[in-house]
């Protein structure tokens, strides 16, 4: 649903800048409910943009940093533990301005686990390349079904207890109506 409501939002102010200005913006994600492993969904499918973001201010600069202290085998891995944890605590900080409630840190345990199957993945890809992978067919239902089920488990519970789903229908009720009014005073013109 999350993703429906993404991409609807998503195609409607493409709509609007490519009639007004004839520009094309790029997709927020690239069809994450095809991704074959929790890589693929992080790293090439879901929210490039901040996808792109802390590969480029988080996971280089510590990647450089633990190169040094653990070695180039090691580093990758830290450094994708640390992309996770900083993508956590942004998220917990979002979530605290949009709802003014203390965090309970289960947004965070999200992305630290996340983080930490990415690195397991990491590891098992390396122990069984040479044996092929899982057909795209269980792959894909595994992936997209872990990512559903620990969102369900501990990403979405702090923001329903809040309320800021119900004040989030409610600016965008506020919203149309404006838009109604507008609608009908440029029609009066």
């Amino acid at each position: 649903m999350v993703y429906l409501l993404i991409d609807i939002i998503f195609g409607i102010f493409n709509g609007l800048v490519h009639a007004t200005s004839g520009l094309e913006l790029e997709p927020p994600s690239d069809e994450p409910y095809l991704s074959t492993s929790l890589q693929d969904f992080w790293g090439r499918r879901w929210n490039l943009m901040v996808t792109y973001l802390l590969r480029h201010t988080v996971y280089k600069p510590a990647r450089s940093f633990f190169d040094n202290m653990l070695g180039s085998m090691w580093a990758p891995l830290a450094a994708v533990l640390a992309a996770f944890i900083v993508s956590g605590l942004m998220h917990e900080l979002v979530f605290y301005y949009v709802t003014r409630v203390s965090p309970t840190w289960e947004v965070t345990w999200y992305f630290v686990l996340h983080g930490a199957c990415v690195v397991v993945e990491f590891g098992v890809k390396r122990v069984f390349s040479s044996k092929g992978q899982l057909h795209w067919a269980v792959s894909t239902p595994l992936t997209v079904g872990f990512v559903v089920a620990t969102a369900m488990w501990l990403f979405f519970p702090p923001v329903l207890r809040t309320g800021a789903v119900e004040k989030a229908i409610e600016e965008c009720k506020v919203l149309l109506d404006f838009a109604k009014v507008l609608w009908k005073v440029n029609s009066f013109w």
